[in-house]
């Protein structure tokens, strides 16, 4: 596609005559590419189910572990990934960072046939799956480009909530693409379960042949294809507040490899602090290493020398915005738990729920016995984030007719109650020798915070575009959704820690906590008589 030299998306008749048409096409390629994005960075959250089911030698902290790593290289790069569309454009930007998720992919696919394959292999995939963490932010920056104001609350609903559905289809398509060999011969040779596993239809027995492979080979029949269609059906807009100084190709496929290489490298390094050997050293706490990857990246991306270092410092004129730090913490409420759950959820199921739990002779509980009556996590654990997803255009509609704040606040207070709700029937599950009798309870109050944090997520959209100006408000929804997104690698942390000290309700009355400051900040800031930006 030809590049755009004059975009005048906030005049009507230009907006009715050409870019209607036009930013729709991106809009339209723009989603699925998305979707398999998420569907890649956070498919260790029901792969790491699989191999439990399977026997695989890992303790439950270290499957834990390998979502968590996941979801830290993906909020981290998202933070380099904020600043593409104004260093390569959005065309470039979506294309490469598609057809890089073929690595992981391919990978997943050829080491996940053999059960010795050791933990640091696994963890290096779940590393390069960040890749489509980080897509989001310049997905999101780029289609806030195409469209005017008044409708960004709906267009940027439909990109992040379609695009969130990639954690649905993911859920929903990897269980029923290992009951068979997806690509034939190429699929290479099954596993057996060892207990009972399941689909969206129902449990799979123990005893069945199981090809975890597929999990990664699957995304392959996606993203070659959506790989050609941005290259040849989206556009850069190469205007002076969007992308004016590309070059080529060439030179955008490189600068979105340099920061990336920054994004890799500082979340390496916070990896290597945080995790316990041998993977890494495990001397500091998550609470200071997670604000230390952050600045150090973006203190990195910052040095670099040229045209980069000229235009990332026009950019970083938002963090002198003291609403780029307020919409920052309430965004990550709304996307950092809807990310964080989704990644969370299906192995909670699992380990909660899918064992009994005893008092042992000393009067420690014991919670090592698999539960026969336990839920299917594979059967259930896709409907959170299905109904986040879909609400979540529903929730930037509303807002664009209601108000962003005023939505948002509502948002909050659900999502304080049903967090509560939810550490009442997680607390009693894990100490009971017949958990499932609470999973009803539980998982209805888990779905109602799925159903919120989609909501917040589109009213948080409308308020960013009535804050920020055009220029501003791209950079913005890259920033805030970068440090929103390590809610993928707090909350499984989180729960795999409180888990191993037999208090899983803890981590939501910590969650329940940061919304309630959520609340107080966007009434303080948006909704009060006196408010600094008015946004009913």
């Amino acid at each position: 596609m030809v590049d755009i030299t004059e975009w005048r998306v906030e005049d009507p008749q230009f907006w009715k005559s050409t870019g209607k048409k036009i930013a729709n096409r991106n809009l339209f390629i723009s989603i699925p590419s998305l979707l398999c994005g998420f569907a890649v960075w956070l498919v260790w959250g029901i792969i790491t189910v699989q191999m439990l089911n399977l026997g695989f030698p890992f303790t439950q902290a270290e499957l834990f572990t390998l979502t968590a790593i996941s979801g830290l290289t993906g909020a981290t790069l998202r933070i380099p990934s904020t600043f593409f569309i104004r260093l390569a454009g959005g065309r470039n930007a979506v294309f490469f960072t598609t057809a890089l998720l073929m690595i992981p992919s391919v990978g997943a696919g050829l080491f996940l046939q053999e059960k010795d394959t050791p933990l640091w292999i696994f963890q290096i995939l779940a590393f390069l799956s960040g890749l489509g963490g980080g897509n989001f932010a310049s997905s999101m920056s780029n289609i806030s480009f195409f469209f005017p104001k008044k409708v960004q609350g709906t267009s940027l609903g439909l990109n992040a909530g379609l695009g969130n559905f990639g954690v649905t289809t993911m859920q929903i398509l990897v269980p029923l693409v290992m009951t068979f060999a997806l690509l034939g011969p190429l699929s290479g040779n099954p596993m057996t379960l060892m207990s009972d596993s399941g689909t969206l239809i129902g449990k799979i027995p123990a005893g069945s042949a199981t090809w975890i492979q597929n999990a990664g080979f699957l995304w392959l029949l996606f993203l070659i294809p959506l790989a050609f269609a941005g290259w040849f059906g989206m556009n850069n807009i190469r205007t002076e507040s969007v992308s004016p100084h590309i070059g080529g190709p060439l030179s955008a496929f490189t600068k979105i490899t340099i920061l990336l290489i920054i994004g890799f490298a500082t979340a390496a390094m916070g990896l290597y602090l945080l995790l316990p050997p041998p993977a890494g050293m495990g001397l500091l706490s998550k609470w200071i290493v997670l604000p230390m990857i952050i600045a150090s990246t973006v203190f990195l991306m910052k040095t670099i020398p040229g045209e980069i270092k000229s235009n990332l410092k026009r950019q970083y004129k938002i963090f002198n915005n003291k609403h780029t730090w307020i919409m920052t913490i309430i965004y990550t409420m709304t996307f950092g738990s809807f990310i964080g759950y989704s990644a969370a959820f299906p192995l909670s199921i699992k380990v909660i729920f899918g064992f009994t739990h005893v008092p042992g002779p000393d009067g420690i509980f014991v919670h090592t016995t698999i539960n026969p009556n336990g839920p299917s996590a594979l059967m259930f654990a896709w409907m959170g984030p299905f109904i986040g997803a879909l609400i979540r255009p529903v929730g930037g509609w509303i807002a664009d007719k209601v108000g962003g704040a005023k939505i948002t606040q509502i948002v909050s207070v659900v999502m304080i109650a049903s967090a509560l709700g939810a550490a009442y029937y997680m607390n009693a599950a894990y100490h009971s020798p017949t958990p499932e009798h609470y999973f009803l309870p539980f998982f209805l109050l888990f779905i109602v915070l799925f159903t919120a944090s989609g909501i917040g997520n589109g009213s948080t959209f409308r308020t960013i575009a009535v804050v920020f100006n055009q220029e501003q408000a791209g950079p913005v929804l890259g920033w805030t959704s970068a440090v929103a997104a390590y809610g993928a690698f707090i909350i499984p942390q989180v729960f795999g820690e409180q888990i191993t000290l037999t208090t899983p309700q803890y981590a939501l009355y910590g969650f329940s906590i940061f919304y309630f400051l959520c609340l107080i900040l966007n009434w303080w800031f948006y909704l009060r008589p006196n408010a600094s930006v008015k946004n009913p």
